[in-house]
């Protein structure tokens, strides 16, 4: 059977003229052109020709359109005169709205959840992220049979596998969806259980644990390529990052630690998505350290941080969770910018301004993320056998050797590490 969703793709041709449309209703917390400009971003991240953006002031949503019938009327002179395919609304529309603007505009309508469903499924490329977005496209779908499905009403008999006589084919869809979904959240059960399985084993090592997060293209990437030397997909392009990656690095003090890059997140991030991707995103949940990357030069760098912390917050991830901000892209200031930026993190300690393209500051960051990691850290002195390697090169691992003593068949060290490596060396 041919999917909603698969045929909704099919619509999407790379090259598409398309109009971007912001129904402002006086959101003051944004920039009006910053926020065109985003979604324009996420539409050409999918391929799609942005031939206009429009801002519209919406003082009373409409419930059959969500704007006026005299700015429907403009739009679709737009659509007409631009010879438009496709119009994004950077809203949530409820599916009669968008049935309701297709009809009228005569072009193919999206809002930004589907937008943003659209650029995860063309992105995803393991296994387990095209899991988590056919699960979230069928969330979506599943309440928009009525506009997308154009087989509707027909009704047909079948066997009792297929279900009874005369069920309409909404009805069998939708119970294909719901199997279908039930079958993907097992898998993805799997994939959490054994994504659990490895955290245990890091945790038992022990190394510690640094998320990367922010909202999308504010250099995460950038600064992960930075900070380990990989080679991860980094581009001045919206979502350039889904699934997640783990590198191994050092730090002042620390031999070892696991650094992990994680998806952008962005303002109104779908519910079916922050769902789908729980099992991805437990990695931040269950991270020692969150580094914050922000985009410090865009102009609504203050509303972005507010987003990241509402998504943090709904993922589960603790308040006292340690976190950190780079306040990357410092080299796009104007001199006067920079220097306020450059003042005001110095005034604080939990934020390093950075520029993750050339490296400055970098260097900076990596000793203060590694103050927080050893913030609680205490030095003990500890006795070996001088024949005892293995215990040597634990401690070096695991703590930072200040100083050795080594007298006949023993050696003393000063050591300084966490208590809970102190307890797990005593016990090995």
């Amino acid at each position: 059977m041919t999917t909603g969703f698969e045929r909704d793709r099919d619509e999407f041709a790379r090259g598409a003229r398309a109009i971007v449309v912001l129904p402002d209703q006086g959101n003051a917390s944004r920039d009006a052109d910053a926020r065109l400009e985003e979604t324009a971003g996420l539409a050409a991240a999918i391929g799609v020709v942005v031939a206009e953006k429009i801002a519209y002031r919406v003082r009373q949503p409409k419930p059959a359109t969500l704007i006026g019938s005299g700015q429907v009327e403009q739009l679709a002179a737009q659509v007409a005169m631009e010879d438009a395919q496709l119009v994004v609304f950077d809203a949530s529309l409820t599916p009669v709205q968008q049935r309701n603007l297709e009809t009228a505009l005569g072009s193919k309508v999206i809002d930004r959840t589907g937008l943003i469903l659209e650029i995860f499924g063309e992105r995803a490329a393991t296994a387990e992220g095209r899991l988590q977005v056919e699960l979230a496209h069928l969330d979506y779908q599943a309440g928009r049979l009525v506009r997308s499905w154009t087989h509707l009403e027909r009704q047909r008999g079948g066997f009792g596998f297929l279900g009874g006589p005369g069920e309409t084919q909404i009805e069998a869809d939708r119970r294909l969806i719901r199997d279908r979904m039930a079958r993907l959240r097992k898998e993805l059960d799997q994939v959490s259980r054994t994504r659990g399985l490895h955290r245990d084993r890091r945790q038992r090592a022990p190394w510690p644990v640094i998320a990367l997060v922010g909202y999308t293209n504010a250099g995460k990437s950038t600064l992960f390529n930075r900070l380990t030397g990989a080679d991860v997909m980094a581009e001045d392009l919206l979502f350039a990052t889904l699934d997640p990656t783990l590198r191994q690095i050092q730090l002042p003090g620390i031999d070892k630690a696991i650094l992990s890059d994680t998806v952008g997140f962005v303002s109104e991030l779908p519910t079916q998505l922050v769902a789908a991707f729980k099992a991805t995103l437990e990695e931040v949940v269950s991270a020692d350290l969150l580094i914050h990357v922000r985009d410090i030069a865009h102009p609504d760098t203050e509303a972005q941080r507010a987003d990241v912390e509402a998504v943090l917050h709904e993922i589960g991830v603790a308040d006292e969770t340690p976190r950190f901000e780079a306040w990357n892209k410092i080299d796009l200031l104007d001199p006067e910018q920079r220097e306020e930026a450059l003042v005001e993190a110095s005034r604080r300690d939990d934020v390093v301004a950075i520029s993750a393209m050339n490296g400055e500051g970098v260097e900076e960051l990596k000793r203060e993320v590694a103050a927080k990691l050893t913030a609680g850290h205490r030095r003990y002195s500890i006795t070996l056998d001088a024949a005892d390697g293995a215990g040597a090169a634990w401690l070096h691992q695991h703590g930072e050797v200040l100083g050795q003593d080594v007298e006949d068949d023993h050696a003393t060290y000063d050591v300084r590490m966490a208590p809970r490596d102190y307890e797990r060396f005593l016990q090995r």
